[in-house]
């Protein structure tokens, strides 16, 4: 599989390449050449969730890495996750519709969230590939939250990484910092930038785009720029659409498969910050997934939700919220949508951000935002209405929601339609990451799993930097030593 640019200028690379750089030359996001079909579904039913991996992921890799290497990297990926499912659904009640509704919980791996569902597989595909090259390379990562603490926890001790993440300081929970800032590892660096997730994400940004820079020190992203992470994360939109549509239990209805059969389709409902989780849904779709309806669920920063119903995409100030992993207005992944909704036009593409960039607001053509809108509903969600989500959920199920996956869950019990299509709302975090919104809800505190008990007993190590290009590569270059360099 070869993978090109958005933006259009950039060489076309194979994935192992497309895995290391990143960001693309010009500027854009790689994406695959074409998008494969997936394997037949009912091939599929009833492996496990490595298993079902590899056979969803393996096109994507293949010509790069050996059919039975990659099969050790994915089986090992996911052999620490808590849950034997890897991704549980759990069925929870029905929507306004009247369609069954579950939840996908996705935050079963080593740091409570989705991204740990990627990350853990591109942090050994990142030790792979770099130990076939003898190479050495340095990652520069922003985060909201998440990204950072399961980047490092991927890619930490590993001998032929460094990581530098930066993260807006007083913007992320305090167990997402202590996530990243108490590990000891040599090679990991937690950054405290004074700003947004957004100034972050453009200082990383404006890094790959400084080629001496980034040459000089091997600068690698693992990040949802990075192809990678899009590519794991669609086996569990595919893996829910089994479990949803499951009937090999006589008598057993607790997934709704009798109503998925009749629907054909399903819906998937997405908390949505950088665009990478949901768009790995449309992806999944593109490979064939009876995928119905994608549902952008943001938080008060809506620039999504402006974005897919009037067309028009402006930047306003970020507002924080109860969730703050949501904190965001710039989201990258919707460059690789556009680029495909323009007929993988990477001029127009090009253009299209640059316009952003310099007026900080533009729109798309009618005909293109109906396009979007074919495919996708987007609505934002408060703190008040998150909070009252989590309290309800809470006193049907006795299951606890972290906000993030309340505004998901708040957005698909207010679907409506004639058609009572079946919904998956995705639980993006574990609860105890938001311990202060969780309380204010439910007037308790949810526990740390027992690795993460001691979490606040631990020495924090956080370095500080002016939200300045310059402040940036001068940070990167200290923590660099020229004995650490090939």
């Amino acid at each position: 599989m070869k993978y090109v640019s958005t933006r259009g200028s950039a060489p076309e690379l194979g994935f192992a390449d497309a895995l290391l750089a990143g960001l693309a030359l010009d500027g854009g996001l790689y994406l695959p050449e074409f998008w494969p079909a997936l394997p037949a579904l009912e091939q599929l039913r009833g492996r496990s969730y490595s298993e079902i991996a590899v056979e969803v992921m393996w096109p994507f890799v293949q010509g790069d890495i050996p059919r039975d290497v990659f099969e050790s990297i994915v089986h090992d990926s996911y052999a620490s996750f808590a849950a034997e499912q890897v991704c549980p659904l759990v069925p929870l009640g029905t929507t306004a519709a009247g369609a069954d509704l579950f939840l996908l919980e996705l935050f079963h791996g080593p740091t409570l969230a989705f991204k740990d569902v990627a990350l853990q597989l591109v942090g050994r595909l990142f030790d792979y590939v770099l130990t076939q090259r003898d190479e050495r390379i340095c990652i520069l990562g922003a985060t909201s939250g998440d990204t950072g603490s399961a980047a490092i926890d991927a890619v930490r001790d590993r001998e032929r990484i460094d990581i530098c993440i930066l993260f807006p300081e007083g913007r992320v929970s305090d167990v997402q910092r202590r996530q990243m800032t108490t590990v000891t590892a040599s090679n990991v660096h937690a950054v405290a930038v004074e700003g947004t997730f957004d100034d972050c994400q453009d200082l990383v940004k404006a890094a790959f785009g400084d080629t001496t820079f980034r040459d000089e020190v091997h600068l690698g992203a693992v990040n949802s720029i990075n192809w990678a992470r899009v590519m794991a994360q669609i086996v569990y939109y595919v893996v829910a659409y089994l479990e949803a549509s499951d009937s090999s239990e006589p008598g057993d209805e607790s997934l709704g498969a009798e109503s998925v059969a009749q629907a054909g389709v399903v819906t998937f409902c997405v908390p949505t910050g950088n665009f990478g989780n949901i768009l790995a849904g449309w992806a999944a779709k593109q490979m064939g997934l009876p995928i119905d309806r994608l549902v952008v669920a943001s938080n008060r920063n809506d620039i999504l939700t402006r974005f897919f119903t009037t067309g028009q995409m402006e930047i306003q100030g970020v507002v924080p919220t109860s969730s703050p992993s949501m904190d965001i207005q710039v989201s990258s992944n919707l460059e690789r949508l556009l680029f495909e909704v323009l007929d993988r036009d990477g001029q127009a593409v090009a253009e299209f951000m640059a316009a952003f960039r310099a007026d900080g607001s533009v729109s798309v053509p009618a005909e293109i935002l109906d396009k979007l809108r074919a495919e996708f509903d987007a609505a934002s969600v408060d703190d008040e209405s998150a909070a009252a989500t989590i309290q309800s959920v809470h006193e049907r199920t006795a299951l606890v929601l972290d906000p993030h996956s309340a505004i998901a869950v708040a957005l698909a019990e207010q679907l409506g339609g004639e058609e009572s299509v079946p919904v998956v709302a995705l639980a993006t975090a574990h609860p105890a990451k938001f311990p202060d919104a969780v309380q204010d809800a439910l007037g308790f505190r949810p526990e740390l799993p027992a690795h993460l008990t001691d979490l606040f007993d631990r020495v924090e190590r956080i370095e500080h930097v002016q939200n300045t290009l310059e402040a940036v590569e001068a940070l990167v270059r200290s923590q660099l030593t020229s004995s650490q360099r090939p």
